[in-house]
């Protein structure tokens, strides 16, 4: 079945309306273009002639059109018009329709911008279409006669203003085309004219890709030198259809698609950035449009080294000299950094292993000795406690020195020079008791005499020198006598009372406690000790009574 040329370009004008406004309602595809379509519904008028001579009449009409842009203002329209005009020639109409196609431009002129939520809108079109012109119930004159009906190529060329004044709805303030038809005329068959339109506007725009987003974040964003940093980049509104490629850049920065690590070994204390990037689009032309790229940063820190702390002790603190004691330090790096330790002593001698040294006390004076204790991390960090050891002074006995006990007189008895009289014995007692209470002490005796008793001593010792006789010491016998009391009446060791004789001047005993470890001659000088084996106790005898004398006669007479 042939189909007329009226039907072929029918049949596309169809086609491609009805295209268009699919290919406007694809917005949600991710890799569409924006498209719009704009529709109008217009009345017209359009000057025309009946032949070149004759002119002319309007025709009156009005017409259908759909735009759609889809690159740039570039875009495809289609429109369907319809005109009538009557007596065109005395009894004979004119009536024609015309579906027509082609391509258009659209700019925009001018927006409104009183609030963001303005959307008045001036656009301005140019178009030119093409397709078939038919005109029907009037006069057209041909070879066999006068036809009721024809059709020809028609071209349609021009432009107008659109003035929208919401999101979507606007006015076709004006239209302008010029109109060539070639309907048979019986003279050159063509026809030249101008349509001049108006109307009502309605804007159909499908939502414009979403561009590319990123976001990237670096977790943790607080690092001490060489630990890891891991970085994730986050894109949005990628084209699953499209290639994506990620960029990284910064300091130790290796990338992997979405994801990145930051080797911070070499970095120092201080913020760092990461900055991420990704395109999408066809292999090899990535990012070449817009929206199909963004960019995004992440921020982090490496925090310096904190350095280590360290406490020190030593046990036992108090030593003897010659002695040691153990040193130990405990370090602790907040970082857990190997620690190295070291000490020092500014006496004696120390040894360490590890975390503990030994301290040894031999050539340091007495007193505290100071030690400190140091730790170094592998950063070369360091830090230092004190500890001291007290080093005692050695033990010295004291010197023990003989102590002067009581006195003894014996001068009240001019017959006994050397008897042990009842004052003495309570003197004597006194030292048996210091004797008794003190087991390893020792009592010396001192007897001495007067200055006469010492000379009668020396001449009976030079007159006697060559004979054995029995020469009175008073003073050796008193240190005897007293000696004698004391072993037989109060039961002290004999061993431990000493005797000896003094160059005092004076009838009397002194006495003295000696202690273990004292030196009696050198604390009591000029003593001699007594020959016991000479001298000997003399009894404690009471005085014999002398009888009464009488008187002579001759002294009773007086």
């Amino acid at each position: 079945m042939r189909i007329s040329i009226r039907g072929r370009v029918l049949l596309v004008g169809a086609c491609i309306l009805v295209g268009s406004a699919a290919w406007a309602q694809q917005s949600q595809k991710p890799a569409a273009p924006a498209v719009s379509t704009d529709l109008a519904v217009t009345f017209a008028i359009e000057q025309a002639q009946v032949a070149p001579n004759n002119c002319c009449f309007w025709f009156k009409g009005g017409g259908a059109d759909a735009a759609v842009t889809f690159w740039k203002g570039f875009g495809v329209a289609v429109g369907l018009t319809g005109d009538h005009a009557s007596n065109v020639m005395p009894g004979a109409d004119a009536n024609k329709i015309a579906f027509l196609a082609g391509p258009r431009y659209t700019y925009t002129a001018w927006t409104g911008h009183a609030v963001p939520a303005d959307q008045r809108r001036l656009q301005i079109f140019a178009q030119g279409l093409f397709g078939e012109a038919h005109g029907f119930d009037g006069v057209y004159p041909a070879a066999a006669g006068a036809i009721t009906s024809a059709s020809s190529l028609g071209i349609q060329a021009g432009g107008g203003l659109n003035l929208y004044l919401t999101r979507n709805l606007g006015l076709r303030l004006v239209e302008a085309d010029y109109v060539r038809t070639a309907l048979p005329n019986a003279y050159s068959n063509t026809q030249n004219d101008l349509r001049l339109a108006f109307g009502l506007t309605y804007h159909i725009e499908s939502a414009a890709p979403a561009p590319v987003t990123l976001a990237c974040s670096a977790s943790p964003s607080s690092v001490f030198p060489g630990d890891p940093v891991a970085v994730t980049a986050n894109a949005g509104n990628l084209n699953p259809k499209l290639n994506a490629i990620y960029t990284w850049s910064g300091a130790g920065v290796t990338g992997n698609n979405a994801a990145a690590s930051v080797a911070t070994a070499t970095l120092v204390a201080g913020s760092y950035t990461v900055k991420c990037g990704v395109k999408q689009g066809k292999p090899g032309k990535e990012g070449l449009k817009p929206g199909d790229s963004a960019e995004a940063s992440a921020s982090f820190t490496v925090k310096a080294f904190e350095p280590p702390t360290v406490s020190c002790s030593a046990s036992p603190s108090v030593i003897k000299p010659g002695e040691s004691s153990t040193v130990t330090a405990s370090g602790v790096s907040p970082q857990n950094r190997p620690l190295t330790y070291n000490f020092s002593a500014e006496a004696g001698s120390i040894s360490s292993s590890g975390a503990t040294a030994v301290f040894n006390s031999a050539g340091a004076p007495t007193g505290a000795a100071a030690i400190a204790c140091n730790v170094t991390d592998d950063k070369g960090q360091t830090a230092t406690a004190n500890t001291s050891v007290t080093i005692t002074a050695p033990y010295v006995a004291p010197v023990a020195h003989t102590q002067a006990l009581c006195s003894i007189s014996f001068a009240r008895d001019m017959q006994r020079p050397s008897r042990v009289d009842n004052e003495a014995k309570a003197c004597l007692d006194q030292v048996a008791l210091d004797l008794q209470n003190q087991p390893d002490v020792k009592a010396v005796l001192v007897g001495e005499a007067n200055a006469k008793e010492q000379a009668d001593i020396a001449r009976q010792k030079a007159a006697l020198r060559k004979q054995h006789i029995h020469v009175e010491d008073l003073a050796a016998e008193r240190a005897v006598n007293a000696k004698d009391y004391l072993v037989t009446e109060k039961g002290i060791d004999a061993a431990r009372i000493g005797v000896t004789t003094g160059t005092a001047d004076g009838q009397q005993l002194e006495d003295y406690l000696v202690p273990a470890g004292a030196d009696f001659t050198a604390d009591v000088a000029g003593t001699t000790p007594v020959d016991e084996s000479a001298v000997k106790p003399q009894p404690r005898k009471p005085l014999a009574v002398r009888p009464a004398h009488k008187m002579p006669a001759s002294s009773a007479v007086k």
